[in-house]
């Protein structure tokens, strides 16, 4: 049953594809689709597309990048090291728009004013990709996504950087990200600490859907504006998420909060060794990794490998090595706390050092 209906799907996408191939009409149309986020990860900064309609031909089409293939060899730790293979993809429109409805995400349109030589340009551009070795391409966070490979792809066509940034340049890419997490603490927690120094560099680049979007609106092209008009297909309804405790920094002040007051040697050791793993961790990614995000992560001050050693010395009853670790691990978080006085994430992350503060001042040899 399941080689028929894989047969049955690639069967599909050929004639699709085949059907697609076709000379476009002088009524052809090109715009840029974009989604509205939503609260799971993959959804949490939108999605970019670019659309290709011409009654003519009867054709109707959106192509897609960010597509990955789960069954990749290593697929997890080729995802972490940034080297995985992600793809273009094609959609008819009406599947893509129903999809997206379903979800609930709001679905924007942008027509662009292109004579028909570069529509046809850019539409064969993107075409052609889906079977020749362009059609793969290394995903890079803030460089290369599904937003940035179709400014790359129009601004090819237009032999210039027409679609570049347009927002004062005084945010920083975390600010930029932060307000995007506000309702999931958790997630936007976890964003922030395995994020390095790069994403606190000046945002200069337009990588995120809805500011592409807001961008177009101003931009020009050979003295008029590059968007015809820009329509609302769908727009989201509204759903106001319920407070959700296990989900809000409540939760983390709470156990945190535990920990202190108990006072328990062996539940103070258990969190110090989390924070040593977590920190080994940050850095071993950080070498291992092609992820330019994740490189020179100042949270290693917080969440420090030398926990480890300093429950090692602990444990072996050396009091001078002791105590210098624990004063190294005392310095670093006031540097931490020095570097982080200008975050975004500063309250966010403040439970864990205020905690770990009192446990260090706390903690003494037997």
């Amino acid at each position: 049953m399941g080689k028929k209906l894989l047969s049955f799907l690639v069967l599909v996408v050929f004639f699709q594809g085949f059907s697609q191939n076709l000379p476009l009409s002088e009524n052809t149309k090109v715009s840029i689709i974009t989604i509205g986020t939503a609260s799971p990860s993959y959804a949490l900064y939108g999605h970019t597309g670019i659309r290709f309609k011409d009654l003519a031909t009867n054709l109707d089409v959106v192509y897609n990048y960010g597509a990955f293939d789960f069954q990749t060899p290593n697929f997890m730790l080729r995802f972490v090291k940034g080297d995985l293979q992600y793809f273009v993809t094609s959609n008819s429109y009406a599947e893509f728009e129903y999809n997206y409805r379903y979800e609930n995400r709001s679905i924007y349109e942008q027509e662009l004013d292109l004579p028909m030589d570069k529509i046809r340009t850019l539409y064969n551009n993107i075409h052609n990709s889906l079977t020749s070795d362009e059609r793969f391409y290394t995903y890079k966070f803030i460089d290369k996504n599904c937003t940035t490979m179709v400014i790359d792809k129009v601004n090819e066509v237009l032999e210039s950087p027409v679609i570049d940034f347009q927002k004062p340049q005084e945010q920083t890419y975390r600010s930029v990200l932060f307000p995007y997490a506000d309702s999931q603490f958790l997630q936007q927690l976890g964003i922030n600490i395995i994020f390095g120094t790069k994403v606190d560099e000046k945002a200069t680049k337009l990588f995120l859907p809805l500011d592409l979007m807001q961008a177009l609106k101003t931009i020009s092209y050979k003295g008029k504006p590059l968007v015809k008009e820009t329509k609302t297909i769908y727009e989201a309804q509204k759903v106001t998420e319920p407070f959700n405790f296990f989900d809000s920094i409540y939760l983390l002040i709470v156990l945190l909060g535990i920990i202190v007051v108990v006072n328990n040697r062996k539940l103070t050791f258990t969190y110090f060794t989390i924070l040593g793993l977590l920190g080994l961790f940050f850095s071993l990614i950080g070498l291992y990794s092609f992820h330019q995000e994740v490189l020179w992560n100042y949270n290693v001050l917080l969440f420090n490998p030398f926990y480890l050693v300093l429950l090692y010395f602990y444990k072996k009853d050396n009091f001078v090595k002791f105590k210098r670790v624990k004063w190294l691990i005392l310095l670093m978080l006031v540097i931490y706390l020095l570097v982080l006085l200008p975050k975004v994430y500063l309250i966010s992350v403040s439970p864990f050092i205020i905690t770990n503060f009192i446990l260090l001042f706390r903690m003494r040899m037997k």
